[in-house]
């Protein structure tokens, strides 16, 4: 049997240093398991640009077209930052996602109870938060049109969204919440936006489908402020692509740290993009510091959706939350009084608590893409 292959891309910042934990991590996973996989390296974002010349070069898409997945770090830094849009490390990422049409960002927000003081919010919000934020991700306002003439006095982005757009993702999020508490918030500024009006009548046809999930709408100014009021409330939050960015940054704060987020973005087949929320972090890049939960958590998404291995991604989970849980932070989660240890001590642990992992694995879930209704 062909072994499973997934590309790394480290990226820039402490990209570098949270892949490399995830990397241990799924080497980890394959000593306890039955799972063979080829891990493969190669440069995106900034890193590509110094080394290749361009922030995706054609080999490492051509690379990533043989791949099962992919498994990034982050991208940016503040010594690309006078490129041109198009040049800088951030279109790398956003041509990579375009380019496998991966359109939907899935993004979890789970309050384990241990990081509740972690977080700015009185613990009793806290209580029973679990999110889970599907963005739409190959449209709206990243890329629409769009005119910038280096320090001239306008320039403009535009947000276009089509039926079909947004139809595609609206039932990914209807198909999360059958598996969930059956509440799809759709999130929008349809008081304002064109675009949104069609976003709002869409997702309603799209819920005429879906007869026992609760749809409900908000505008994104709203749904800001309840994030922070009454979180609990929420369960799948449906939203464009510039806003789900934004309010998942948000709520992050609710988890202790946008350090411990990950996400996965998912196209009509199994091949995705799993990578940490945050950013590249280059004020902290190489001193040890880095929170490398993300990318271990990202990893565990890529092993359940790209590759139906959802017992050994429920290993992963579960060997975070006993790190968790047995006091160990990094120090983006760390209290006053805390100890906080390092990316590799984090890592080590997480390794250590790893369980074996049964065989066969479970049956995996039916995919969240690529059928409707």
């Amino acid at each position: 049997m062909t072994r499973p292959r997934i590309v790394l891309l480290p990226g820039d910042g402490i990209g570098p240093e949270v892949t490399d934990s995830a990397r241990q991590v799924l080497e980890a996973v394959t000593r306890v398991s039955d799972l063979e996989l080829d891990l493969v390296e190669a440069a995106i974002g900034g890193h590509a640009i110094d080394t290749m010349g361009e922030p995706l070069p054609a080999a490492v898409l051509a690379l990533c077209e043989t791949s099962d997945a992919m498994l990034l770090g982050a991208v940016g830094g503040p010594q690309w930052s006078a490129l041109p849009a198009t040049d800088r490390p951030e279109a790398g990422l956003l041509r990579l996602r375009k380019h496998f049409e991966l359109f939907a960002n899935l993004r979890p927000v789970t309050v384990q109870p241990e990081l509740a003081t972690a977080a700015p919010l009185k613990p009793e919000l806290l209580r029973n938060v679990d999110l889970l934020f599907v963005r739409e991700l190959t449209g709206g306002l990243y890329f629409g049109p769009r005119r910038e003439q280096g320090d001239g006095e306008d320039a403009f982005d535009t947000m276009v969204y089509s039926v079909a757009e947004v139809e595609r993702v609206a039932h990914v999020a209807f198909r999360a919440a059958r598996r969930r508490s059956r509440k799809v918030t759709s999130v929008d500024k349809a008081n304002v936006l064109a675009s949104m009006r069609l976003w709002r009548r869409t997702v309603e046809r799209v819920a005429a489908q879906y007869p026992d999930v609760t749809l409900d709408h908000l505008l994104v100014d709203n749904c800001a402020m309840q994030l922070i009021r009454q979180p609990a409330a929420f369960d799948v939050l449906l939203t464009p692509n510039l806003f789900g960015d934004v309010l998942s940054d948000e709520a992050s704060v609710l988890a202790g740290s946008l350090g411990s987020l990950p996400s996965a973005s998912l196209g009509d087949g199994p091949r995705g993009l799993y990578e940490p929320v945050h950013g590249s972090a280059p004020d902290i890049a190489g001193s040890g510091l880095a929170n490398p939960l993300g990318a271990i958590s990202s990893a565990a998404l890529l092993l359940r959706y790209s590759l139906d291995r959802e017992v050994e991604a429920r290993a992963i989970e579960a060997a975070v939350a006993a790190v968790l849980a047995a006091g160990y932070r990094t120090a983006d989660l760390a209290a006053a009084d805390e100890v906080a240890v390092s990316t590799v001590e984090l890592t080590e642990q997480i390794i250590h608590h790893l369980a074996e992992i049964e065989s066969p694995a479970e049956a995996p879930e039916p995919s969240l893409v690529g059928e409707a209704g």
